[in-house]
């Protein structure tokens, strides 16, 4: 059967895991692990993703991360790209360093955010790298060990995470420290991984045809994990952004057909829009720009901030300010 598309929802809570190509390690020493660490501090503040869990292994690593405004893929790309080269020139190899794709199951937060931050946490444990729950409090290659203030990782949400368990950090990393040892003999949870959810048969249509019949079991979908409200709504979701997308394409909008539009709106020149200025009318002309060029065609965030000449976090900061922007005045892309 053929692989489904990525859902590369933004906004949303992922559980991704990375693997070694023909179970190689992609970590070979404290070198190569802290190299991903060094990536993760700059490329998760700068596509805005928040990360809640994360462990790195021999060879694989997991993490749990919330996309930023553009989804997923940009910081993957990034990661693992940046990651490969240097570890094949730094180890003298050559040829593809991770299994295939990166799997990533898009999750139910209020059901399983819990679950899966102790999931995470746990592999040293079940990969037998620590001996038991102290050795794993100050295993430095997890967010276990931050969320248990034994070690600071300024790019991981700790805050978040332990309000789930408490009201204050102490009250929550209290009460995480119980619900860890509480999950020391659950083994493999392969629910957890995508692998406890079937497959649409004839993908999304076909459940929405099952949902629509009132059938209570609908079938799931591998790449999200949550009840069949959750399925349900997250597929609708990424089928309307398709078919926006389509429809855009089909009308003939490109970059530069936006642009003009952009133009028009507030009647600008195009070296105003170019420009670095500040002067309100300019600056919410490039944010629009960027929220329609990012949000509706879909083009990439490091496309955009190449061709204003912004930095990437610049053009992070203008979708949001532009989203504002449109919702706030009813602005229309298409005329």
């Amino acid at each position: 059967m053929p692989r489904l598309a990525r859902l590369n929802a933004p906004g949303v809570i992922h559980h991704v895991i990375i693997r070694g190509i023909e179970r190689r390690k992609i970590f070979r020493d404290n070198k190569d692990q802290n190299d991903m660490l060094d990536r993760l501090s700059d490329l998760l503040p700068a596509t805005n993703t928040s990360c809640y869990a994360w462990v790195l292994l021999s060879n694989h690593a997991h993490f749990l991360f919330r996309s930023g405004d553009q989804g997923l893929s940009n910081l993957m790309r990034r990661l693992l790209t940046g990651y490969a080269i240097r570890f094949n020139r730094r180890h003298k190899r050559h040829g593809q360093l991770f299994q295939n794709r990166y799997k990533s199951i898009i999750c139910q937060e209020d059901i399983y955010l819990k679950e899966l931050v102790r999931y995470i946490h746990l592999n040293p444990l079940r990969a037998k790298i620590v001996q038991d729950i102290n050795g794993l409090n100050i295993y430095k290659y997890s967010g276990h060990s931050v969320l248990m203030g034994k070690k600071n990782c300024d790019w991981q949400d700790i805050k978040y995470v332990l309000s789930n368990f408490g009201k204050s950090i102490l009250k929550g990393r209290q009460n995480y420290s119980s619900y860890v040892k509480e999950g020391l003999d659950q083994g493999r949870r392969p629910e957890l991984v995508g692998g406890g959810l079937v497959r649409s048969l004839g993908g999304w249509s076909e459940a929405r045809k099952l949902r629509l019949k009132g059938q209570d079991r609908t079938k799931g979908d591998e790449r999200i994990l949550g009840d069949n409200d959750f399925v349900m709504n997250v597929l609708s979701d990424a089928n309307e952004l398709i078919d926006r997308r389509y429809k855009l394409k089909s009308l003939g909008y490109t970059i530069e057909s936006l642009e003009q539009r952009v133009l028009e709106l507030y009647q600008i020149e195009k070296e105003a829009l170019y420009s670095k200025s500040r002067q309100k009318v300019r600056a919410e002309a490039r944010s629009v720009f960027c929220y329609w060029a990012v949000r509706e065609l879909g083009l990439e965030g490091t496309r955009m901030a190449k061709r204003l000449n912004m930095s990437q976090p610049g053009v992070v900061y203008a979708v949001k300010k532009g989203e504002k922007i449109v919702k706030t005045n009813n602005l229309q892309m298409i005329e």
